[in-house]
C-alpha cells in the first residue's frame, strides 16, 4: 500500500490541500478560499482534509503564514492570517486521528523544494515565496534552520527603515514592497489598471513599456537588496523563489544582477509552483526512512586498507566490517587450508558481510573493507543489490606496486596458515599494477604511503552521500 500524508498550505488568498505519496506525487488535491476569521480558516481546513482523506493517509501537515514554534508545534503569530489563538494541532488530531506537523509555509515549501524540486541535492539553500505576504525559510547543512526557536522570517528583513509599516511592527520590511499585496500597490501608484497582472508588466517591459518597467524595478528591487544581505549572512549555494508570483520575480530580477565577486550563487525559480507548499507540509508528516549507507573501502592486499578504514571508524563512529576480520576465526579452526579454500572462504566471508548489512536497520552506515576485486564484479554487484543499501561511495586505497609487495613479504610470516606466503608478493606486485577500483560514482583514491587526510575523506564521504550518489553501475 502507498504511504501517503496529507499537507495543507494556508495562504492569505487560498487554503490548497492535497493527498501526497512518500515521493512528492500528488494523488488528489482540494481547494477553498481564505479568510481573515481564523475559526473560519480551521473549519475550511477540517473539511479540505476530510475531502481528500483515506486509509493511506499516515500524518497531516499544515503550512501557516507567520511564526511558529516547531518544536512545541504551536502558532505563535500570523500575518493575512493569524492562528496564533487556536489548538490547530489538537483540533486536527481530535478530528482525524493522525499525528499532525505544523511549521512555516516558507519552511514547507523549501522541504519540498530540497526533496523533489529545484533544491534537490543541495545543502545549503535559501528559499523566499511571493504571495499575499513574503514567507521564506533557510537550509542549513541539509535541515531547516529554525536558530533559538523562529529563524527564517525572510519576508521580515527590513530593506527601508523609514518605509511603510508591516504587520511584524516594524517598518519597511521587504514584505511590505515586493509581495503580491505591495505589486497591486505599485500598480495603482503607477495609474495602470487594477486588473493589470505580473505577466502583463513583463511583457510590457520586454516591449519596452517605461511604465511597466518602473513598475517591475520597485517591486523586486527591495526583494534584491534582501537577497543580497541574506546571501552575505548565510552564504547560500541556491536561493529558490517560490509562491504564487515566484516565476514573475524570478523574471523581474533579471534587470538586477549582483554585481559584487565575493558572493556567487544561483537565483532560480521554485520547481513545483504552487504546489511546493502542500508537498512539503505532506512529506514533512510522512518523513523518508534515513538511508542505509555502504562505504567499501577497496584495494588489493597490503594497500593499506586496514589502516584508513580503523581511522575512518574512529572519525566517524561507524560500524566496521573487515573480511580478514570474518575470515582468520575459520582460519584459526580450519587445518589444511590451501590457497583455492581460501578464496572460497573469502568468498562465503564476503556473502556474510553483506548479509549482516542487509539485515541492518535503516540509517546505518557501514564501513567495508575488503579487496573486492578478487571475485568478479557481477558477484559482488549482486551482494549489493540483495543487501538493502540506498547509497554506495568507495575510496580506493594505493601505494607503488612495489611498496605493495614489501608490505606484503614483511608481514607474511605473521599469517595464519591458509593465506599465501611471501613467494605472493611478486604476483602481488604485478596485481597491484593493473587493479582497478570497483567503480561507484564516486571514487577517492587515498595515497597509504603518507598521512592520511582523514578531514578530506569525512568531506568526500559527506558530499557524495549529500548528491545522492547512488549504487554502481552495472553497464
Amino acid at each position: 500500500m502507498t504511504r501517503t500524508a496529507i499537507g495543507v498550505d494556508i495562504g492569505g488568498t487560498n487554503i490548497r490541500a492535497a493527498r501526497v505519496a512518500v515521493d512528492g506525487r500528488i494523488l488528489a488535491r482540494a481547494r477553498s478560499e481564505s479568510s481573515s476569521d481564523p475559526e473560519q480558516v480551521l473549519s475550511r481546513v477540517e473539511s479540505l482534509i476530510a475531502e481528500i482523506d483515506d486509509p493511506t493517509v499516515e500524518g497531516i501537515g499544515i503550512g501557516v503564514p507567520g511564526q511558529v514554534d516547531f518544536a512545541a508545534r504551536r502558532v505563535l503569530s500570523g500575518g493575512y492570517v493569524d492562528l496564533s489563538g487556536l489548538p490547530v494541532c489538537e483540533r486536527i488530531e481530535a478530528r482525524f486521528e493522525r499525528k499532525v506537523v505544523i511549521d512555516n509555509d516558507g519552511s514547507m515549501a523549501l522541504v519540498a523544494e530540497a526533496r523533489c524540486g529545484a533544491a534537490a541535492g543541495k545543502r545549503h539553500v535559501a528559499m523566499l515565496t511571493i504571495g499575499t505576504g513574503i514567507g521564506g525559510a533557510v537550509l542549513a547543512d541539509g535541515a531547516i534552520f529554525r536558530g533559538a526557536r523562529v529563524a527564517g522570517q525572510l519576508g521580515h528583513i527590513v530593506v527601508d527603515p523609514s518605509g511603510l509599516p508591516c504587520k511584524c511592527g516594524r517598518r519597511g520590511c521587504v514584505e511590505t514592497q515586493s509581495s503580491g499585496t505591495s505589486l497591486r500597490r505599485h500598480i495603482q501608484d503607477a495609474g495602470l489598471p487594477s486588473s493589470t497582472t505580473a505577466a502583463d508588466l513583463l511583457a510590457g517591459r520586454d516591449a519596452g513599456n517605461a511604465v511597466a518597467t518602473q513598475v517591475l524595478r520597485a517591486w523586486a528591487s527591495p526583494l534584491r537588496a534582501a537577497i543580497n544581505g541574506l546571501a552575505a549572512a548565510i552564504a547560500p549555494e541556491m536561493v529558490v523563489i517560490g509562491g504564487g508570483l515566484g516565476n514573475a520575480m524570478v523574471s523581474a530580477l533579471l534587470d538586477h544582477v549582483e554585481t559584487s565577486p565575493w558572493f556567487t550563487y544561483a537565483i532560480v525559480g521554485a520547481k513545483l509552483g504552487d504546489d511546493a507548499g502542500v508537498i512539503g507540509a505532506a512529506l514533512a508528516a510522512l518523513p523518508q526512512p534515513l538511508p542505509k549507507r555502504l562505504v567499501m573501502v577497496n584495494g588489493v592486499p597490503a594497500s593499506g586498507k586496514s589502516s584508513v578504514t580503523a581511522i575512518l571508524a574512529r572519525e566517524t563512529g561507524w560500524p566496521l566490517l573487515s573480511l580478514d576480520a570474518v575470515k582468520e576465526p575459520f582460519l584459526a579452526e580450519i587445518d589444511g587450508v590451501d590457497r583455492p579454500f581460501n578464496r572460497k572462504l573469502g568468498r562465503a566471508s564476503m556473502k556474510a558481510m553483506f548479509a549482516i548489512l542487509r539485515d541492518a536497520p535503516a540509517g546505518t552506515t557501514l564501513i567495508m573493507d575488503a579487496w573486492f576485486g578478487f571475485q568478479p564484479r557481477e558477484f559482488v554487484q549482486e551482494l549489493i543489490d540483495g543487501s538493502g543499501v540506498d547509497k554506495v561511495t568507495e575510496i580506493w586505497c594505493s601505494a607503488p606496486p612495489e611498496t605493495i609487495g614489501a608490505r606484503y613479504a614483511a608481514r607474511a610470516s605473521n599469517r595464519l596458515p591458509g593465506h599465501p606466503g611471501a613467494e605472493y608478493a611478486t604476483e602481488l606486485v604485478a596485481l597491484a599494477a593493473r587493479a582497478e577500483p570497483f567503480g561507484c560514482e564516486a571514487v577517492l583514491t587515498v595515497e597509504t604511503t603518507g598521512t592520511i587526510d582523514v578531514q578530506a575523506v569525512k568531506q568526500f564521504l559527506e558530499k557524495s552521500f549529500a548528491e545522492g550518489r547512488a549504487r554502481p553501475s552495472t553497464t
